[in-house]
């Protein structure tokens, strides 16, 4: 297949739907963790083309959604310093901290920038040396090698204004977590293409191997969606806990050496909260002893307030896939995109957002056309 129409044809679709539906027999709960995907399925309404007695549980993949609190308040801090800008990328000006998001503060006076690249909060560190530039460093193994290349580009510019707020998420240990828990039931995983595109599969096969659970990685598009499902069923189905790959036309099993070597040689692990989810070990990167002085946490002070969920938002439960958006009872009412309660509601990847856009479509009675 060359050209994304062929992802998306509704026949193909339908044909990997027969097939899982000729080898489906036990009911199993599987999870997709990206929530990029979470929108593929919903948008393309692909839980019709499966069978009854397969649940679809969305996972904690939304770097976004997971940051926590206490680094929205941190920045939203910077933010109001009069000699700081601080500079994010869109999805992140509307998350809710304790108090508010930094699109109010950036109402009250903060200078908040959007960037498309870690990059542009370079090019603003060249461009007003008078500032001291704060890049709110958000998201999972696929953005870290972009970030790490920001961080090597101020030091080859011999920049001194320039400072990240470094809130990476590693997807792996998340995933480990998950599967430890008793509450939640899994029988097969649905591995985030683009993260696996920059780490490989070896991770994935030592939590295989460890919980006993088939990992599917998979793409983006409907059609990667459903043959990974239909692989994973079939990997159930015969009673096997392999690692296999869907997503061969862009993840190799190790994955992009380059991008990691470059992550290692920037960053390190730690310890890492996950909003609604709590401390998970060595799930976050942190800037290595010798890139300091670029660490917003080290060379700037803060104010030792107490940050606090939202106590009606569920996001928690949602992004351990405990509970789904729907059962909600905030979701439509009182949350919504415009005033979002929590996190989910907000990003491009969040499930709740996903429900609200594309299950709210079916109650206006408006189609979604595949």
């Amino acid at each position: 297949m060359k050209f994304i129409d062929e992802y998306r044809d509704k026949n193909l679709i339908g044909i990997v739907s027969e097939k899982i539906h000729s080898i489906s027999t036990k009911q199993i709960s599987i999870m997709e963790i990206c929530g990029g995907q979470t929108h593929t399925i919903l948008k393309y309404k692909l839980e019709e083309f499966i069978p009854s007695n397969i649940n679809l549980i969305h996972g904690p993949g939304c770097p976004v959604c997971v940051t926590p609190v206490e680094y929205i308040d941190r920045a939203i801090e910077l933010s109001m310093k009069q000699d700081v800008i601080l500079v994010s990328f869109g999805d992140m000006l509307r998350v809710p901290g304790t108090e508010k998001d930094l699109l109010s503060a950036r109402a009250n006076g903060a200078d908040v920038r959007m960037v498309y690249s870690p990059l542009d909060s370079v090019k603003i560190a060249v461009d007003n040396p008078e500032k001291l530039i704060v890049f709110f460093a958000v998201g999972f193994e696929t953005t870290a090698p972009a970030n790490a290349r920001a961080v090597l580009q101020a030091e080859r510019l011999g920049l001194d204004n320039y400072f990240i707020l470094c809130s990476h998420m590693l997807v792996p240990p998340a995933i480990e977590f998950l599967l430890s828990n008793n509450n939640i039931r899994l029988d097969g995983l649905l591995a985030a293409g683009h993260v696996c595109t920059v780490m490989g599969l070896n991770e994935y096969e030592i939590l295989s191997g460890k919980y006993h659970i088939p990992i599917v990685a998979m793409g983006f598009e409907p059609l990667d969606i459903m043959n990974a499902i239909f692989i994973l069923i079939k990997l159930i189905e015969e009673n096997k806990c392999n690692v296999e790959n869907q997503y061969s036309r862009t993840v190799l099993k190790e994955g992009n050496i380059k991008a990691q070597k470059i992550i290692n040689k920037v960053f390190v692990k730690e310890d890492r909260e996950w909003r609604g989810i709590g401390t998970i070990k060595d799930s976050g990167l942190k800037l290595r002893d010798e890139y300091s002085k670029y660490d917003a946490l080290l060379n700037f002070v803060f104010e030792n307030k107490l940050t606090k969920v939202n106590g009606v938002c569920i996001a928690g439960e949602i992004l351990q896939g405990l509970k789904k958006p729907s059962q909600c009872i905030s979701f439509g009412k009182e949350c919504i995109p415009e005033h979002p309660l929590g996190a989910p509601m907000v990003s491009s990847e969040g499930a709740c957002a996903a429900y609200f856009r594309y299950r709210r479509i079916d109650n206006c009675n408006i189609k979604c056309k595949m």
